[in-house]
């Protein structure tokens, strides 16, 4: 159970002149006191109030202080109390025993409780020292950066303990006349360097040799263990990465490349022909040409990909429309630039606002889901439709696109595996060729840009691709 008095063990002493103002009026007080109380037992016997003004200031001053106020007690029971009365003479041997008790047990409660008020102390500083031991562990082991949290943890040391500077260097540093050097070491491995104030006291000093050293040492140890491994995690993960990436790619290549070569080679071998008749050749040069779009397309995934795999996807965002980006997709897809045509048709809502974003790779995405769409609405229109939501009280909001096709759906299971790279949903049963990458840039470059791409299906029913993309405030739009 902690002491009704813990507050004031554990506080700053005053200063010693108030001290000694305390030590006057508390003896003061207590030879006041006693008056009345002689009316209820005898004299000889209350000096024991007197104990209270002893105890007090041995607790906030010392045993030093606590002693004199004991001695300046003794001194004004004997003249005040004790007869004769208004006299430094005692007439009873008995006053003598009391007044001598008196004042062996104030001395011996003053060093009673200087000796409390020092493991007080002591306590409070170990309590610190833990909670900077647990601030410190936080910041070091925390972050993936230990470099960047040394000066925050040098700082929190040097605030727990009172000391006009610190600071924790990564090498070997030597101590100047500004400062002290404490290595820090792991056996025989040196970690670092804790530099003080030189202006910090002996106290201080022998405080962080002793105490905070060891503990420092220990968790600087830790950080860069954990670093060393978090290290390794990533490179592990990152070459892990790129096998599979490159096994991907080996793979594309081997197939979805070798298809439109061959037909490219086969269909150029035909059109050299003597026998071929007029329509047929004109029927193999639009193979060579369908076969080569179908290759740039591919060629231009597996860059994008490589690009987003590696995080150099930077997006440059830009005030645009999307509409307009709607338009240029629809445009390559051979859509009539944006306009109803037979493949799609079009619902966007007038005066869109702008979206920050950018178009190069918003682009790609709408041309990727869109043409996914369209080989999978088995003949039917795809219904493209935009609009932006709003809040209704706020700023921000989202400006949605909606892509639908009427196709045979995508199971519930497979609606997050479609946007995976190489993943072909149903390939088998619908006859489309495909690499398996568009969905999995147009994810990627929607994301890059601050956006959300998902996918919603029935089994067949159709499947609707919704791209939300943010809004921010912009002096183009109105907002």
């Amino acid at each position: 159970m902690p002491s009704p008095f813990g507050f004031l063990l554990s506080a700053e002493p005053p200063s010693r002149r108030t001290g000694v103002i305390a030590a006057v009026g508390a003896v003061a007080l207590c030879t006041l006191i006693l008056y009345p109380l002689q009316e209820i037992a005898p004299a000889v016997s209350l000096g024991v109030v007197y104990m209270l003004a002893v105890l007090v200031v041995s607790v906030l001053w010392g045993a030093l202080l606590g002693f004199g106020t004991a001695v300046l007690s003794a001194a004004a029971f004997n003249f005040f109390h004790l007869p004769p009365v208004g006299q430094f003479t005692i007439q009873s041997s008995s006053n003598w025993v009391a007044l001598v008790a008196f004042l062996v047990a104030a001395a011996l409660a003053s060093s009673v409780a200087e000796v409390t008020r020092a493991r007080a102390r002591d306590a409070e500083e170990r309590r610190r020292e833990a909670d900077l031991a647990a601030e410190m562990a936080r910041l070091l082991l925390r972050g993936e950066n230990l470099a960047e949290a040394l000066p925050t943890a040098a700082a929190r040391l040097a605030q727990t303990l009172q000391l006009s500077s610190a600071a924790i260097e990564m090498e070997a540093v030597e101590g100047d006349e500004r400062s002290v050097a404490f290595p820090l070491r792991e056996g025989t491995r040196r970690l670092g360097t804790l530099l003080v104030g030189a202006d910090a006291s002996e106290q201080s000093l022998r405080r962080l040799q002793e105490r905070v050293v060891p503990a420092l040492e220990a968790l600087l140890s830790a950080a860069l263990e954990r670093e060393e491994l978090l290290g390794g995690v990533v490179e592990t993960a990152s070459l892990r990465r790129a096998d599979v990436v490159k096994t991907a790619l080996l793979r594309a290549v081997s197939h979805d490349l070798r298809s439109p070569l061959t037909a490219i080679s086969a269909a150029g071998e035909a059109v050299g022909s003597d026998s071929l008749l007029q329509d047929e050749r004109k029927e193999m040069a639009a193979v060579i040409v369908e076969e080569a779009r179908r290759l740039s397309r591919l060629v231009d995934n597996l860059l994008d990909l490589s690009r987003l795999e590696a995080g150099a996807a930077e997006p440059r965002r830009e005030w645009m429309s999307v509409e307009e980006v709607l338009g240029a997709a629809l445009g390559e897809l051979g859509a009539g630039g944006g306009h109803a045509s037979n493949d799609f048709a079009l619902s966007i809502d007038r005066d869109l606002p702008l979206v920050r974003a950018d178009s190069a790779q918003l682009e790609r995405a709408f041309v990727n889901v869109l043409e996914n769409a369209r080989r999978h609405s088995a003949g039917h229109p795809v219904s493209v439709r935009a609009r932006a939501v709003r809040p209704l009280a706020g700023e921000g909001g989202k400006l949605i696109v909606r892509v639908v096709d009427r196709g045979p759906g995508i199971p519930p299971a497979q609606l997050e595996r479609v946007f995976e790279p190489f993943y072909r949903a149903g390939t088998a049963q619908t006859g489309h060729r495909g690499s398996g990458l568009g969905l999995a840039i147009a994810r990627g470059f929607t994301e890059a840009n601050g956006g959300e791409l998902r996918a919603e299906s029935l089994p067949e029913q159709g499947t609707t691709f919704v791209f939300e993309l943010p809004l921010e405030a912009s002096e183009r739009d109105g907002s």
